[in-house]
């Protein structure tokens, strides 16, 4: 068990890595899915029930990845009570620039269901055997000696794969649902490449400076988790002593909403200063008198965009 939990660990540390090991999971249970619930009903309803397995879970997964992303909870939570000049074209900007990094990011899963379920051709197959269009089907069944039987029995045909005839009318819709599965794959890797390689152009910093502040993240968000059990540990204990022993509790120093509030926000880079999170940006601007914050210069920045190289700062998933 614990070899597992350090490789669940070492994933989640390699973005990379972990992007592909969602892939992979998502991949084999589409397969076992496919396998196991899917059931094409070869009658009116065979293009509904075939776009509600290709599409539903795809769906399904996008909104877990948006709410297992650490930005979501971040951009959200005290959304309402912080009412101060959203409407701002800065603000909503900046607003729009993170919805689209937690969409980007949230879209692997979904985007390799569809790809594979493509790949395997069966929903694809069925929702186009009872595609509502005369066109289409012509086109499907040009060429087979029964045409005018195959354009008006073509909703049938997923449940009677055999004979040579039905046999050639399937394989040409698996080979129309492998072609766009190809072209989603493709055009994904195309695109991821071409975004990574936009985003290091543009970096503001250089490449082992860019290193060594993914090592922090991560370190930081390993130690804030410790930490945080920790002291959450150590109150919770120092309560229950006081309340069953009905004796004053011992002082535990506990940071303020304030506090929470300012290391909980989405980090803004600025080339004025070196803050490689807002928990350093709070630690470096302590007042060491009054014990609060001073954010001069930090208000300039606050609807600055962050370079897309930066986006794990805030990255990453919740844990559950």
């Amino acid at each position: 068990m614990e070899k597992f939990q350090a490789i669940l660990k070492f994933a989640s540390k390699q973005t990379n890595f972990g992007y592909g090991l969602v892939a992979l999971i998502t991949a084999c249970g589409e397969q076992i899915f496919s396998s196991v619930a899917f059931k094409c009903p070869c009658n009116e309803l065979n293009f509904i029930y075939g776009l509600v397995f290709l599409l539903v879970p795809a769906l399904a997964l996008l909104l877990l990845g948006i709410i297992l992303s650490k930005k979501t909870w971040k951009l959200t939570t005290g959304f309402c009570h912080r009412n101060q000049k959203l409407c701002k074209w800065k603000n909503l900007k900046s607003m729009g620039v993170t919805v689209f990094q937690i969409s980007a990011s949230a879209l692997v899963a979904p985007s390799t269901w569809i790809a594979v379920a493509l790949l395997h051709g069966s929903y694809y197959e069925c929702a186009m055997t009872g595609a509502n269009s005369t066109s289409y089907t012509e086109v499907v069944c040009r060429g087979v000696n029964f045409e005018a039987k195959c354009v008006t029995e073509l909703q049938n045909f997923p449940c009677r794969n055999t004979g040579n005839e039905i046999e050639e009318v399937l394989r040409t819709l698996r080979a129309h649902s492998q072609i766009l599965g190809w072209l989603v794959i493709a055009s994904i890797m195309i695109s991821n490449l071409l975004v990574i390689c936009v985003a290091h152009c543009f970096s503001p910093i250089s490449y082992l400076q860019l290193k060594f502040w993914k090592n922090y993240a991560e370190e930081e968000n390993d130690l804030m988790n410790d930490y945080s059990s920790k002291h959450a540990k150590e109150l919770a204990d120092r309560n229950l002593k006081s309340f069953f022993n009905q004796t004053p509790p011992a002082n535990i120093v506990t940071p303020c909403n304030k506090d929470w509030e300012k290391i909980s926000s989405l980090y803004k880079f600025s080339t004025k200063d070196h803050f490689y999170s807002t928990l350093h940006r709070y630690i470096e601007n302590k007042d060491d008198t009054g014990g609060s914050m001073r954010l001069a210069s930090l208000r300039s920045n606050e609807s600055a965009n962050n370079p897309p190289v930066l986006d794990f700062v805030d990255g990453g998933t919740a844990a559950l």
